[in-house]
């Protein structure tokens, strides 16, 4: 009896495995982790570890488990990450990881999307690849689809969100990448294959479960939510935040800080993913006592300074400035400064919101929080204070459930199913007043005067939502 479906999250740190029941059950999970490798504007990781650690994650998530119930699995990946492979499915790149940004920006696209960097390896890359890709044999594999390939034993067509960052929605056509290096496409939840011999041996699943085509990771974190109803939004707070929704129509940003993925049911999945995020707090506080500073940052509400908390250099939501910098408005030290980072993440989500509804979007329905920064309560409850709307917290906040959805789903009603799968632990409500208003326009002016932010948007930002 088929009643477990199987979800694979293939992220920059590590690649987890779910098992899940039709009802949202979590039977047994499991994680293996990665390295990536950065050099200045590169960020690439070595794809042969992907496939050992999927072999890895699902061996150790089926122990125990009868392998005959599993009754599809649907993988998600980075956005944009992908590799140049030839027919057999070996790489002859390493992959160029999601953030990299080697290649310079272009229309309708920003420069760590796949679709610059696939130009760049086709006029800077090694001559093999250059003429592998130019003459048909060799083409790019998302990450999820290599994986895919590897377990079908052939080539697989990608999905239409892994695809949108390739230039998919400018249309194939209109690229100038040759076709041949291009793969087909299909929407989320199609069978795109069976597990084969070769990946039977390496996973321990059985031969001929169906694979389904699946998702960027920010969409499946979105699914994971239950975020698929227009007017719903969810936010992942974890190496960046990641804010997705659910509009009718589709959001027209000329800034180019949204894009909009196609909803598997109809209508568009608009969002945006800023360069701030958690991983921001070790860089001033590594290896801290994490619950004794968000007790302590309690008392610093609002903190003595304004953070802006960029990581590096660039920012891409909610606006688009690859010169931007990280700045601190005032002084603070210890459980103040804490506090003003936290504080800091919470005021570009806040942002990011404002940006969304000056481009006609709704974000009157349930707001959800997800992603590793939830495992701080008091974060989340400050970020419901600084939106000053209720947040929910689902059950299972991880993008491998997102894709045990999407496997289950298959050609039926995504929204639908994960009505059925997906469960909310916990609501916060905000606490009363806003006394975060001002701080949040100081830095709303302070990113005007930058030129980061026009005018119109930061005076639109500061008036009440």
């Amino acid at each position: 009896m088929n009643d477990l479906w199987a979800g694979v999250d293939v992220g920059t740190q590590s690649l987890r495995v779910l098992l899940a029941e039709a009802d949202g059950t979590v039977v047994a999970r499991a994680g293996v982790p990665l390295t990536s490798h950065r050099h200045g504007e590169r960020h690439e990781q070595d794809p042969a570890p992907w496939w050992a650690a999927l072999g890895d994650a699902f061996r150790a998530a089926l122990h125990g488990v009868d392998p005959a119930r599993v009754g599809g699995l649907s993988i998600c990946a980075t956005s944009g990450t992908f590799l140049v492979a030839d027919a057999s499915g070996r790489p002859h790149t390493t992959a160029l990881m999601y953030d990299d940004a080697r290649a310079t920006a272009e229309p309708g696209a920003q420069r760590t999307w796949a679709l610059p960097k696939l130009r760049w390896l086709l006029e800077h890359g090694p001559a093999g690849v250059r003429t592998g890709l130019a003459d048909g044999s060799l083409a790019l594999r998302h990450c999820g689809d290599h994986l895919a390939e590897r377990l079908t034993g052939g080539p697989v067509a990608t999905d239409w969100t892994s695809a949108l960052k390739t230039g998919y929605d400018l249309g194939w056509h209109a690229t100038g990448i040759p076709p041949t290096a291009l793969p087909a496409v299909v929407r989320p939840g199609t069978t795109i294959g069976t597990v084969g011999p070769a990946g039977a041996a390496h996973t321990g699943l059985p031969v001929g479960v169906p694979v389904r085509a699946g998702l960027t990771d920010g969409c499946a974190a979105q699914v994971a939510a239950g975020a698929l109803a227009p007017g719903s939004w969810n936010s992942v707070l974890g190496t960046t935040l990641v804010l997705k929704g659910v509009t009718t129509d589709r959001l027209a940003d000329p800034s180019g800080a949204v894009y909009s993925h196609r909803h598997p049911d109809g209508g568009w999945l608009p969002g945006g993913a800023s360069n701030v995020g958690s991983p921001v707090v070790d860089d001033f506080f590594p290896g801290a006592d994490r619950e004794a500073l968000d007790r302590a940052a309690a008392a610093h509400e609002p903190a003595s300074a304004v953070v802006y908390p960029l990581r590096g250099t660039g920012e891409r939501f909610p606006f688009v400035r690859p010169e931007a910098t990280t700045f601190t408005l005032g002084a603070a030290t210890g459980a103040d400064l804490y506090a003003a980072l936290l504080q800091g993440v919470a005021y570009v989500e806040r942002l990011s919101y404002a940006h969304l509804r000056r481009l006609g979007a709704d974000t009157t329905g349930p707001l959800s929080l997800t992603g590793g920064a939830t495992r701080s309560r008091y974060w989340s409850q400050l970020r419901a204070d600084v939106l000053g709307r209720p947040v929910t917290l689902p059950a299972t906040a991880e993008p491998a459930l997102g894709m045990a959805v999407v496997a289950a789903a298959g050609d039926g009603s995504l929204t639908e199913t994960a009505a059925r799968m997906v469960r909310v632990a916990d609501t916060l409500e905000p606490r009363a007043g806003d006394r975060f208003a001002e701080p949040f326009a100081r830095l709303v002016d302070a990113l005007a005067d930058r030129g980061y932010v026009d005018a119109d948007l930061a005076a639109y930002a500061k008036e009440p939502s």
